[in-house]
């Protein structure tokens, strides 16, 4: 069984289809789903306004990250065997949503022990994410400050405890309603944006992790010190703003990485990263998981469970 669409368009497109599932190429393993992440990419895909997939990857199936049990090994795949419970980020084209999905053997790593799968396959796609975005892109060290703009969300929540646990100091904007929840995640600072300006308690701050855009980016330029970082998801940060400030800014796109996968997975194993999951759908409800999510303000992650 499958979730996909043949079309763009709104959440009524998505279809629940039963399919012949093709086996792994030589270094993919195949997958028994357990339980499917949601993203926003999932949707911005379904409307069709995600640049990489156009009209010829439909059908599709959404779905980034996946945990599960592996079923069947490539010939050239040797890292995993049958049996073995993983999680992992699915390829570009998709196929989380979905019993059983096919994924690169060097994208996945062996589940958390200490966490179930609902909360395992919260974390690849969000968490590798917030990982790269801090450590490989924004070089964030023990010492430092970073202010994450959206701490609650699937990318900031991890970004949150990724950031604590490396040993800096962590200020974060939310909405009144996800205060108590940001702080529940350790983060020093907690800064309702509806009811105070972060720049009037943010400054000489080495490195902004912004998960917003807009004019919360905009507002966040002056923040930095000299040399300071601006890392975003979103859209490419002006180069010539960050010139003139002294500082260093860029957009990035997260790469799945199997290796750096299992190094969170074992901060999860030593109590420094929890997966929260706020809401859980059966893989049939998918178009009201995406909904959920569409809708914003999810605290974590919303997750598919397959049978």
């Amino acid at each position: 069984m499958k979730v996909r669409f043949h079309q763009f368009g709104g959440n009524d497109v998505l279809r629940v289809e039963r399919l012949e599932q093709s086996g792994p190429d030589a270094r993919q393993i195949l997958v028994r789903v357990r339980a499917a992440s949601v993203n926003p990419v999932d949707f911005k895909i379904r409307s069709g306004k995600y640049p990489s997939v156009k009209g010829d990857r439909l059908p599709y199936t959404p779905g980034r990250d996946v945990s599960g049990i592996v079923e069947t090994c490539g010939a050239q795949a040797t890292r995993f065997r049958p049996g073995d419970a993983v999680f992992g980020m699915v390829p570009a084209f998709g196929g989380g949503y979905a019993e059983r999905a096919v994924l690169d053997e060097r994208a996945v790593a062996d589940m958390p022990v200490g966490l179930d799968h609902v909360q395992a396959a919260a974390i690849p796609l969000a968490g590798q994410t917030a990982y790269q975005g801090l450590f490989r892109r924004g070089k964030l060290k023990a010492g430092e400050t970073v202010l994450i703009h959206g701490g609650s969300g699937g990318v900031g929540h991890f970004a949150i405890q990724l950031a604590k646990a490396m040993g800096c100091r962590v200020l974060t904007t939310v909405s009144t309603e996800h205060v108590d929840f940001a702080r529940s995640l350790g983060a020093d600072l907690v800064i309702d944006y509806k009811s105070q300006r972060f720049e009037e308690v943010a400054k000489d701050l080495d490195m902004v992790f912004d998960l917003i855009d807009g004019e919360t980016r905009e507002r966040s330029w002056e923040l930095l010190k000299k040399g300071g970082r601006l890392i975003s998801t979103l859209t490419e940060p002006s180069q010539d703003r960050a010139k003139a400030l002294g500082v260093t800014a860029m957009r990035y796109t997260v790469e799945p990485d199997g290796e750096e996968l299992a190094e969170i997975g074992r901060l999860a194993n030593a109590g420094k990263l929890k997966p929260h999951v706020q809401a859980t759908f059966p893989l049939e409800q998918a178009a009201e998981a995406l909904a959920s999510v569409e809708r914003g303000h999810t605290a974590g992650k919303v997750v598919l469970t397959c049978a």
